[in-house]
């Protein structure tokens, strides 16, 4: 290898890191890997910020829903907000399902948790209020035999749009293969808004549906947006119903223009 060459290669090598550094700088860590810093608790029946029965918290570097303290579950479904709204951005999360479900639990709790998004606030949710008005990606895991898909989305308080047609049913699955163990599964939400939304697991886009808008199940009474309102942003939650989970990253890329 020529002098000339070996300095070209240097210098196209040093071009390619500096070119990739912006971007990577770019993904907000929203789990520190340390604690709970920059998200608040809502479980259903508890105020604000009231952590019953330590139900989320950081051990081993890993965010985890946790039902070791309960004897029963009796309808606490709870959700970890971060403290900041966002519009137009991808999200990564990584998440295993571990251990048995809680006594109590409902039979489609089971394995079951999810990544809301364009969601309301935590602070606007009521009381007793069981699941933040948004839409879900919602995170599932295999039973011992069956297909059962991952990253499907559900609407509580909401409805969406596929291939123009109002879609009005609570769930719609991905096309997703069964996740049955306790392996590491990484999603992606790629979220423009009140435009087109994707769900992508190992680069794969599992599922595509657009124009998110306020209506449907759950809804809560007197909630202050109408019916067919278009949700453009919103607080993105983690879901503990009932069924211990783990995550070991949750990033996010902010592609709105500063």
């Amino acid at each position: 290898m020529n002098k000339f060459y070996l300095l070209l290669m240097i210098f196209v090598f040093a071009c390619q890191q500096t070119a990739k550094k912006p971007a990577e700088q770019e993904w907000i860590q929203l789990f520190n890997g340390k604690d709970l810093t920059g998200w608040d608790i809502k479980i259903s029946g508890y105020e604000l910020n009231n952590n019953f029965n330590n139900t989320f918290r950081v051990e081993d570097g890993l965010l985890k829903v946790c039902y070791d303290q309960y004897d029963t579950f009796k309808g606490e479904y709870g959700h970890l907000f971060y403290k900041e709204p966002f519009s137009h951005y991808i999200i990564r999360v990584e998440y295993r399902f571990v251990g048995k479900q809680t006594p109590g639990g409902a039979d489609w709790a089971f394995k079951n948790s999810g990544v809301m998004f364009h969601s309301q606030s935590a602070a606007s949710m009521g009381l007793d209020q069981d699941f933040p008005v948004c839409v879900e990606a919602q995170l599932l895991g295999g039973y011992e035999t069956g297909e059962r898909t991952t990253a499907n989305v559900c609407t509580p308080g909401t409805h969406i749009y596929m291939d123009d047609s109002l879609i009005t049913d609570h769930c719609i699955s991905s096309s997703s293969k069964t996740y049955r163990g306790e392996e590491w599964v990484t999603v992606e939400l790629l979220v423009y808004g009140d435009s087109i939304i994707h769900h992508v697991i190992d680069g794969d886009t599992v599922l595509t549906y657009s124009r998110p808008i306020i209506g449907g199940y759950s809804l809560p009474e007197n909630y202050p947006l109408p019916k067919g309102t278009p949700i453009k942003e919103g607080y993105i939650a983690l879901q503990a119903e009932s069924h211990p989970v783990q995550f070991r990253k949750v990033e996010l890329l902010n592609l709105e223009k500063k």
